[in-house]
C-alpha cells in the first residue's frame, strides 16, 4: 500500500474515470473529521474550496444517508457514518480477535494500551484501552500519527522499501511541522532529532520500539509487533505511560516482558482463529439511491451516495472482493462500481491486487476519530428532540443508578406546566416509568434483592408500595415492553417509557415521555405516544449498535 501523502503535498491528478461528486463528498467528510465533527456550511465552503451550492447539495445527500445532521447552518457528523469504519475493522478482524487481550493488558498494568496498523508513512489506531486519569491519553480510534514520532513506527518502517523511505523523506521536507497529522501537536523542527532511521534499525534488531516524548513532553511508549501465522507484522501493540509513572528504563525492564507475553497470546489467537464465514453484505442500496434521487431531485447527488455504498460491500469474511462481488453486493452496475473503486483507490481508501480490492486504514479517517468518543447521551439527543416535536411533550433518557434512575439526556417542551427535571436528576426507580423498565430487565434474583433494599414510600395516594403488587407490575412490563406510570411520582404527572438495548440485547437505558394528566388519557398515551416512543428507541438503538461495534459507548 503506498504511503499517505501529507496535506501540503500536491495531490496526484485524478484519473479520467474518477467520480468527481464522490471526491467532493469525501473532501467534506474529511474536513468535518479534522474539525472534530462540526462545521458551518460557510466554513465547509472555505475549507473545501467548493461552491456554496455544491456544499449544500453534498451535505443534503450525506444527511439523507444518515451520515450528517443538519442543524441550522451547521453540519455535524452522525453516528451512522461509523458504519464505513466498521466494515474496515470487521474485515481486518484484529480488534475483535485481540482487542480483549489489549484491554486485559491495560487492566493488568494500569497503563493505556493501543493497537495500530501501518497507514503509509504513518500509523493509525484501530483499538484503544485508555486509563482514565487527570492526565490521560487523548488519541482515538482512527487517529493518524507520523511513524517517526511513535513507538510502533520504527517497527513498521523496518519493512519499508527504498521507495517508501523516499516518500517519507519527501513528506518530511514538505511538512516540517506535521500539519498533515492534526491528531498530534505541531512538531518543532529545531527541537526534534532526525534519528528515525537509526531507531528503525535498532527496532529491527531488538524486536521492539520505543518513543521518548516525541509526541509531547512527558509521554513515553513501548511497542512490540504482532505477527500473523505467515510471520508478517499485522499490527503494533503500544504501552503508553507518563514520565511521572515510569522512566524509560523501568518501562523497558518492568513492562516489556509483560508486553511480550500479551503479544504471544495475541498471536496464538490469530493462529487459532477459524476462517470467518462471509457475513451477508448490504442489499437494495442501488434501489435506495435511485428512490432518493427521484424524491429529492437535484438536491440528492446519486453518484456520491453510490460511491460511498461501495465501501459497505466489504466486511467480515468479505475483506477482499472482486469487481463483480462489489457490484452484486451493492446492486450497482459493474461500470458504476468500477468507477467508484477507481476513485476510492485514487484517494487511498481502496487498494487493488490481481483484480481484487481491499479497504485501507484510511477509511477510518471518514469520521471515525470524533465519533468514536460519542456518548449515549449524545446519540439520544437528536432523537429525543425529534420525538418532542412530534408529541409536544418532554422526552428523556435515563440509566439505572443503584435504586434510582439518573437522567442523562432530556429535551423539554415549552409549556406553562411541564416536568421540572434537569440532567443528573435522580428519582426512585420503583415509582418512575423508566425505572420500572430498567428494573423489569434485571434477573429475578437481582431485581428482588434491589427492591428488598428499597423503602417503598407512598409519594402520592396512587403510589404502589406493596412489594407483591410491584413485582407483578414489573413482570407485566417485561412482557409488554413498556411501563406506564399514572400519578404515582407526583399528582398530575403521567409518563410512559420503553427500553433501549445494546448489541447483545441487554437493556442499558430507557426513554420516556412525560406530560400533565390533562394532556392525554392513559389510553391515548398508549395509542398515540407509545408507537412514536418505540420508534425513537429503535433509532437510538440503531445508532448505539453502530457506534458500539468496536468502541465503548459511555453514558456521558
Amino acid at each position: 500500500m503506498p504511503p499517505s501523502l501529507p496535506t501540503t503535498a500536491p495531490a496526484p491528478e485524478a484519473p479520467p474515470e474518477a467520480v468527481a461528486p464522490l471526491m467532493r463528498g469525501i473532501a467534506v467528510l474529511r474536513r468535518l473529521t479534522d474539525a472534530d465533527g462540526t462545521l458551518s456550511r460557510s466554513e465547509l465552503e472555505r475549507a473545501t474550496g467548493l461552491a456554496r451550492s455544491t456544499v449544500d447539495r453534498v451535505t443534503a445527500t450525506l444527511a439523507r444517508m444518515g451520515y450528517l445532521r443538519l442543524d441550522g447552518r451547521d453540519a455535524t457528523l452522525a453516528p451512522r457514518l461509523m458504519e464505513l469504519g466498521n466494515v474496515y475493522l470487521a474485515g481486518l478482524r484484529m480488534p475483535g480477535l485481540i482487542g480483549a487481550h489489549a484491554d486485559a493488558l491495560a487492566d493488568e498494568l494500569d497503563e493505556s494500551v493501543s493497537l495500530a496498523v501501518a497507514d503509509g508513512d504513518g500509523i493509525r489506531f484501530i483499538h484503544q484501552a485508555t486509563r482514565r486519569r487527570a492526565m490521560s491519553l487523548s488519541f482515538r480510534i482512527g487517529d493518524l500519527l507520523p511513524a517517526e514520532r511513535t513507538a510502533p513506527g520504527p517497527l513498521f518502517a523496518a519493512e519499508w522499501t527504498e521507495q517508501d523511505w523516499a516518500r517519507w523523506r519527501e513528506r518530511r521536507t514538505a511538512d516540517l511541522e506535521d500539519h498533515g497529522f492534526p491528531a498530534v501537536p505541531p512538531r518543532d523542527p529545531a527541537a526534534c532529532s532526525d534519528d528515525f532511521e537509526e531507531r528503525t534499525e535498532r527496532a529491527r534488531e531488538d524486536g521492539w520500539g520505543f518513543d521518548d516524548q516525541r509526541i509531547e513532553p512527558g509521554l513515553i511508549a513501548l511497542a512490540a509487533p504482532v505477527r500473523d501465522p505467515q510471520g508478517r507484522m499485522v499490527c503494533g501493540v503500544s504501552l503508553v505511560s507518563h514520565t511521572s509513572r515510569h522512566t524509560p528504563r523501568t518501562l523497558h525492564d518492568k513492562l516489556l516482558p509483560r508486553l511480550r507475553t500479551a503479544v504471544a497470546t495475541m498471536e496464538q489467537e490469530l493462529r487459532e482463529a477459524p476462517t470467518p464465514e462471509p457475513v451477508p453484505g448490504p442489499s437494495g442500496l442501488a434501489a435506495w439511491t435511485t428512490a432518493s434521487k427521484q424524491e429529492l431531485g437535484r438536491e440528492f447527488i446519486e453518484a456520491l451516495a453510490r460511491g460511498l455504498t461501495v465501501l459497505t460491500a466489504f466486511g467480515e469474511g468479505r475483506d477482499e472482493l472482486t469487481l463483480t462481488a462489489v457490484a452484486e453486493a451493492t446492486g450497482l452496475a459493474r461500470a458504476t462500481a468500477r468507477r467508484a473503486l477507481i476513485t476510492l483507490e485514487h484517494l487511498g481508501y481502496v487498494t487493488s491486487h490481481e483484480r481484487t480490492f481491499r479497504l485501507t486504514p484510511r477509511v477510518l479517517a471518514l469520521g471515525f476519530p470524533p465519533l468514536s468518543r460519542t456518548t449515549l447521551a449524545q446519540i439520544a439527543a437528536p432523537h429525543l428532540a425529534a420525538l418532542t416535536k412530534q408529541v409536544h411533550d418532554s422526552a428523556s433518557l435515563a440509566l439505572l443508578a443503584d435504586g434510582d434512575v439518573q437522567y442523562v439526556a432530556r429535551v423539554a417542551t415549552r409549556r406553562i406546566m411541564s416536568a421540572n427535571i434537569t440532567l443528573g436528576t435522580r428519582l426512585p426507580a420503583y415509582v418512575t416509568s423508566m425505572g420500572r423498565v430498567l428494573l423489569a430487565d434485571l434477573p429475578s434474583a437481582e431485581r428482588t434483592a434491589r427492591l428488598a433494599l428499597t423503602e417503598l414510600v407512598p409519594l402520592t395516594p396512587r403510589t404502589v408500595t406493596g412489594r407483591g403488587e410491584l413485582a407483578a407490575i414489573l413482570d407485566r412490563v417485561a412482557q409488554e415492553g413498556y411501563a406506564l406510570v399514572d400519578e404515582e411520582l407526583e399528582e398530575g404527572l403521567r409518563s410512559i417509557a420503553v427500553p433501549v438495548r445494546d448489541r447483545d440485547g441487554a437493556v442499558v437505558a430507557a426513554v420516556n415521555v412525560a406530560m400533565h394528566s390533562s394532556r392525554r388519557s392513559t389510553e391515548d398515551i398508549v395509542t398515540e405516544v407509545l408507537p412514536r416512543l418505540r420508534a425513537t428507541a429503535a433509532a437510538v438503538e440503531t445508532d448505539l449498535h453502530i457506534t458500539g461495534r468496536f468502541t465503548r459507548v459511555p453514558a456521558l
